[in-house]
């Protein structure tokens, strides 16, 4: 019998150890990764232990840097969060996929970009307007007019993804490339699940469109983020709520994560009002995923 063999499988079978907080592995880690929505906010304000969270992590002398999917740059992202009352000596760091979008549209880093042309058509509502404005572009009315489709999210929270059918037709038919600010599919909003870009992004493909997206779980934002706190990856730790993202974003970056079951999966996992998922649910749901976290976390909390 081959008992490393063994060993190894046993390993892969054993679940992630569910933590009651993050107090007894802190001290393996100098920087933390945070995602935002589902972790640190709901979109309307902080979950419970969140904030004490950050700044005992922060008070230890670890860097929190906060990497979001919102199609917002920075200076948006940071005034939403003392709008709903996340301090700003919560953190150290902030990176968002609108930040990252806007950065690609201005340096073209590549042949897809740089083949854009300057006459975009945004969909995506006004709020998220930062992503393009400051650059050389034309903010057209009509695909038909645009050399490319820059999607931020939808207009209302409670809006699906069929309802954008008829533009992404025509998007489509114009034969334009598609910039995604979001790649996430849906973001908790107080106790609603809403769709973001990347499920439009998702059916553009499906209608033989090209896409090309910024932020999590694609290499160049962890990249910034690794720069920013200038550690050693074995040292920094990714906090999300979203395996598709969050956790694939961290398994491809090679550096540790803690999967939060209250966020975006809690209705599949079966979650209670504090986050504890239904044991049988969260073995089904990480068998199902290719990227298997460090440890689990009911929700950020010391």
């Amino acid at each position: 019998m081959d008992h490393s063999q063994t060993a190894s499988q046993t390993d892969v079978d054993r679940p992630p150890p569910l933590l009651p907080g993050l107090a007894g592995l802190a001290d393996r880690y100098d920087g933390f990764i945070l995602d935002l929505w589902g972790v640190v906010h709901d979109g309307l304000q902080p979950y419970p232990h969140a904030v004490d969270c950050m700044m005992r992590l922060r008070r230890a002398g670890k860097q929190v840097c906060l990497l979001s999917n919102a199609p917002r740059r920075i200076a948006s992202v940071t005034a939403r969060l003392r709008e709903i009352g996340v301090p700003d000596d919560a953190y150290d760091h902030v990176l968002s996929s609108g930040e990252a979008t806007h950065l690609a549209l201005r340096d073209r880093p590549d042949a897809f970009h740089r083949g854009l042309g300057d006459r975009c058509f945004h969909l995506g509502p006004p709020r998220d307007n930062d992503v393009h404005e400051g650059l050389p572009l034309a903010v057209v009315a009509a695909p038909e007019d645009a050399s490319f489709v820059l999607a931020t999210g939808i207009n209302d929270w409670d809006e699906t993804v069929e309802d954008y059918e008829p533009v992404l037709q025509r998007c489509a038919a114009a034969g334009l490339p598609m910039v995604c600010a979001n790649p996430d599919l849906v973001v908790v909003v107080g106790d609603i699940l809403a769709v973001c870009a990347g499920l439009m992004a998702q059916r553009y493909e499906e209608l033989g469109g090209r896409v090309a997206y910024h932020g999590k779980p694609h290499a160049p934002v962890y990249q910034r983020c690794f720069a920013m706190m200038d550690l050693p990856r074995p040292r920094v730790l990714a906090i999300g709520d979203s395996l598709r993202t969050d956790i694939a974003g961290a398994a491809a970056a090679a550096i540790d994560s803690i999967f939060v079951t209250g966020g975006i999966h809690r209705e599949e996992l079966g979650c209670d009002a504090d986050g504890n998922a239904d044991p049988d649910r969260l073995r089904t749901a990480l068998a199902e995923s290719p990227h298997r976290p460090t440890a689990i976390l009911p929700g950020l909390r010391w």
